[in-house]
């Protein structure tokens, strides 16, 4: 049996990695910090299948005590402060967290048992200010927040360690992907879940800044997928995950309103709204994953469509019940 330990394990990623993992027939373990409110309502139906163990990317010790604990075969990194938005306002713990956390796990993967295999979860944020479209992995980094700026940090580190100390180490670059169990703060789940309000009549408004930028936009659980398909190959290397297709806010949100029904859907939408603008947008991205699908047999499954019905459909059982 095969062991896995997922950091960020109670994310949306973290979650549909472990269910994923669980069907392949591995341990899995997953690492989570120690807070004073307990947020495990993505793994709840599968946490008496998982064993969770305590530790946080900013303390070295604590991970090298879940490495020994675990003994893994595979450590997928999942973890870090991902809200675009607050690597502005908290941009050193951005830093901390996304980038400098990699180093930590790395280390400890170093030191404790480099034959452990690692999977680093790079961004599509990297390419920020796109100088090629589509992109694909030799496209040039040009991040626009400080996310994006540590994301390329933990990016070159894992393929820093591959050469320097023959670790097998992957990074997956992945376009955005969303799921109902995407953080409300995130803007794909905030159109759905103000969508299904309103259509209840439980909300009057959706605030939102602008509803130009486009985003190649999959689904979290065709990803996962992707992330173990690196880890299982004989060489290891970096990969562009993403639909192929990109969307802009504005058609994700008249999908929302189109399935609950609603067609003169810009009387409930506020926009440009101030508090919701970020000081340097990222306004067109759309991914090359031409080599997953030749290398790693990969290629999403789920259509743009199906993801904003299956998001909104979600919200819609989740309020009716509310």
């Amino acid at each position: 049996m095969k062991r896995a330990l997922i950091t960020g394990i109670t994310g949306q990623d973290g979650s549909y990695l472990a269910e994923f993992l669980l069907k392949k027939d591995y341990k899995v373990f997953g690492l989570t910090r120690r807070t004073s409110t307990v947020n495990n309502e993505r793994i709840a139906h599968i946490q008496e299948k998982i064993e969770l163990l305590q530790g946080d990317l900013l303390d070295q010790s604590s991970l090298s005590e879940a490495i020994l604990k675990s003994e893994p075969d595979e450590v997928y990194n999942l973890a870090a402060q991902s809200f675009v938005k607050t690597s502005w306002n908290q941009p050193v713990l951005t830093g901390e967290f996304t980038a400098l956390g990699v180093t930590r796990i790395l280390e400890a993967i170093r030191v404790l048992n480099p034959k452990i295999k690692f999977y680093q979860a790079s961004s599509s944020e990297m390419f920020g200010k796109v100088t090629e479209t589509p992109q694909k992995e030799t496209t040039r980094f040009h991040p626009r927040s400080p996310y994006g700026v540590a994301k390329v940090y933990g990016h070159y580190l894992t393929l820093n360690y591959r050469e320097s100390y023959d670790i097998f180490a992957c990074s997956g670059i992945l376009f955005n992907h969303e799921s109902p169990r995407r953080g409300l703060e995130f803007v794909t789940r905030k159109i759905s879940h103000a969508v299904a309000r309103i259509s209840l009549g439980k909300q009057k408004t959706l605030e939102l800044g602008s509803l130009d930028p486009k985003r190649d936009w999959g689904f979290a659980g065709d990803y996962v997928e992707a992330m173990w398909l690196m880890l299982n190959q004989n060489e290891p290397d970096d990969f562009v995950i993403a639909t192929g297709e990109n969307h802009s806010v504005r058609e994700f949100v008249n999908l929302s309103f189109e399935a609950v029904g609603i067609k003169n859907w810009e009387k409930y939408v506020v926009t440009d709204h101030p508090d919701h603008m970020r000081p340097a947008e990222v306004d067109y991205l759309i991914g090359d994953c031409s080599k997953a699908k030749k290398k790693l047999g990969w290629e999403a499954k789920t259509s743009f469509k199906e993801l904003v019905k299956m998001m909104v459909k979600a919200d819609l059982e989740s309020e009716k019940d509310r």
